[in-house]
C-alpha cells in the first residue's frame, strides 16, 4: 500500500480572536471488513478511526470515526486563533498506524 495522502487547507495568517475554516482530507484506502478476498477470506477492516488537530500542543478538534465513513474522509471545522503557532493534524489508522502533517498559523 502507498502512504496515504494528506490534503489541508488552512490560513498561514489570522487576526487575533478570528473564526478560522479549516478542511482536511486523507487519500486512504479503506476495507470494511466485510468483503472477501478471492479464496473467500474476509479482508480486516482497515479504516481511519480518529483525526486530532492540536493547536501549540492542545487538543482543539477530535473525531472518532466508524465505518460508515467514506474512502476519503473530508473533515471540516472552525477554530478561534489565540497566538502564533503550530497546527498538527493526526490520523489513526485501525492497524496502529498513525499518520501526521503540520501547518505554521501566524496570528497578528
Amino acid at each position: 500500500m502507498t502512504t496515504p495522502r494528506m490534503r489541508v487547507k488552512a490560513p498561514k495568517n489570522a487576526i487575533k480572536g478570528e473564526i478560522v475554516e479549516i478542511m482536511t482530507l486523507i487519500s486512504h484506502p479503506m476495507d470494511t471488513g466485510l468483503r472477501k478476498d478471492k479464496h473467500g477470506i474476509i479482508i480486516p477492516r482497515k479504516i481511519i478511526n480518529k483525526f486530532v488537530c492540536k493547536y501549540n500542543d492542545m487538543e482543539v478538534f477530535v473525531v472518532e470515526l466508524h465505518e460508515a465513513i467514506s474512502a476519503n474522509p473530508l473533515i471540516q471545522f472552525s477554530l478561534v486563533t489565540n497566538d502564533s503557532g503550530i497546527l498538527k493534524f493526526i490520523w489513526f489508522e485501525d492497524e496502529g498506524k498513525v499518520y501526521s502533517t503540520t501547518r505554521k498559523l501566524r496570528v497578528s
